[in-house]
């Protein structure tokens, strides 16, 4: 799997937000076209144009060098938040071109300002008229603002950055679900180390200023804990979201150690690590429901699933892919169902309980599906809707994913004929696919917002973008978790 960022470079800032396409001025006189990434190619002259009506929210920004990894730091403003402006905040690691120069970035966006748009506009008037408002300008993003004024005040993100000195590139950053102060990094000199950012993410709660994107200090900080009993470097890092303070790392010479937290503020690592993997692991995840359960994918093409309390060998392991098994992700609202992405740009969808450990056949495979061409670089399940999950991919592409979904003639034909819609869809479309979105380069990581719904954060070498796609409509669950 290709892990690092193709030369990094410092990001400078643009003036335009969301995926940085221009937009024509003049409306298309032709049925409009369906663009496949991959696919179809763009004539000499062409641009992408990027739609803002696709979105309910879509803004891009940057903390300077590019970041292989970041995480979505749980705050107290509530659990489960609707209206615009909305205030986040972030960890993330950078990957600088001198590993003197890298920090952890402690980070706060707020005026995240969008609009809920209808997906059926009550009448083809109105949307005429978006469509003249949208290509009067070159610009799109003046008309965005416009609209996102009606709902969370001006479009334009503020951004509160701290930043913690960090040897090395960080390979993998992770906050802990119960107490989202504390950290864990994975560095590319090949330990671990726990982090409390109390104090940055308390700093970052009372101010309103905004900082210059390189031009906050950087803080000398001394980490919780330093664990330097791994072999190699790593990726594969994850907190158990059921036991407070219990994680699990993993590290390119197929070691895997259990970290259990003591009194103190610090940690007993088991110096003896879980084998079973013939490469590199990858990715980890804990199970939702077992405390002492937990999965992960290596580049021996392997898912295998650990029990703690059974030994140090895994209770079933089972070929996944064909190639590199890059990402996986446990869906916590349907615990029986797993996702694997892998380097031949498949991903799939197992049902847990259809694993048997004494036959060799792998009868759990659910769905496969091949629509990226090139290797998955994250994959995660909607903390939201229990069949929904969002796919980001080396062709520059993240998409969202609805397995519920099934191809229905008339329930399309319905849609066109109240929208007047005239695009010819390719008929090789997945009916799955809810929505792809382009304009950031080199993907590497997403994260849903856990007490967003519908909000997605993505970062890749030229950035961050946060986006709210329009069509995800999510049913809010009837008590906050």
């Amino acid at each position: 799997m290709v892990r690092s960022i193709k030369n990094p470079k410092k990001a400078k800032r643009k003036s335009k937000k969301g995926d940085g396409s221009s937009s024509s001025s003049s409306i298309p006189s032709m049925p409009t076209k369906v663009w496949q990434p991959g696919v179809d190619n763009l004539e000499e002259g062409e641009e992408l144009e990027c739609d803002p009506t696709a979105y309910n929210s879509l803004h891009a920004f940057h903390i300077g060098w590019p970041c292989l990894s970041f995480d979505v730091v749980r705050d107290s403003l509530g659990l489960l938040r609707t209206d615009f402006p909305h205030t986040v905040y972030f960890v993330a690691g950078t990957q600088a071109e001198n590993p003197d120069w890298n920090s952890i970035g402690i980070f706060k966006v707020s005026n995240v300002s969008g609009k809920r748009r209808e997906l059926v506009p009550t009448k083809a008037t109105a949307g005429d008229s978006d469509m003249d408002a949208d290509n009067s300008d070159s610009d799109s993003d003046s008309d965005e603002d416009s609209e996102d004024e009606e709902e969370g005040g001006s479009a334009a993100p503020v951004l509160q950055l701290r930043k913690v000195a960090h040897s090395g590139c960080v390979n993998r950053i992770r906050a802990m679900i119960q107490n989202p102060h504390i950290c864990a990094s994975w560095s590319d000199a090949g330990y671990v180390q726990i982090w409390n950012f109390s104090s940055h993410l308390n700093a970052l709660a009372e101010s309103e200023t905004e900082v210059a994107r390189g031009g906050s200090s950087v803080f000398n900080q001394a980490p919780l804990f330093n664990f330097k009993g791994h072999k190699d470097e790593g990726y594969a890092i994850d907190w158990s979201p059921r036991v407070t303070g219990r994680l699990v790392t993993g590290d390119c010479k197929s070691c895997i150690h259990l970290w259990e937290p003591t009194s103190g503020a610090t940690w007993n690592v088991d110096a003896t690590p879980f084998t079973g993997h013939t490469a590199s692991v990858e990715d980890i995840q804990w199970s939702p429901t077992e405390d002492h359960v937990f999965a992960s994918c290596s580049v021996d093409g392997h898912i295998a699933i650990w029990d703690a309390r059974l030994g140090k060998s895994p209770a079933i392991s089972f070929k996944a892919h064909n190639a590199d098994v890059n990402v996986l992700s446990w869906n916590r609202l349907a615990s029986v169902m797993l996702a694997s992405g892998s380097d031949d740009g498949t991903f799939s969808i197992r049902d847990l309980r259809l694993l048997s450990p004494k036959s060799e056949e792998d009868k759990s495979l659910v769905a496969h599906f091949d629509y990226h061409k090139h290797p998955i670089t994250s994959i995660e399940w909607s903390p939201h809707e229990a069949s929904t999950l969002a796919v980001s991919s080396s062709d520059n592409q993240l998409t969202i994913w609805d397995l519920s979904l099934e191809k229905d003639e008339e329930e399309e034909a319905e849609f066109k004929a109240k929208t007047k819609e005239q695009v010819n869809a390719p008929a090789d479309l997945p009916p799955q696919l809810l929505f792809v979105h382009q304009g950031q380069k080199d993907l590497k990581e997403l994260h849903w917002h856990a007490q967003i719904p519908g909000m997605i954060v993505s970062t890749a070498s030229d950035g961050f973008n946060i986006l709210m796609p329009s069509n995800i409509q999510s049913t809010l669950p009837s008590e906050g978790a």
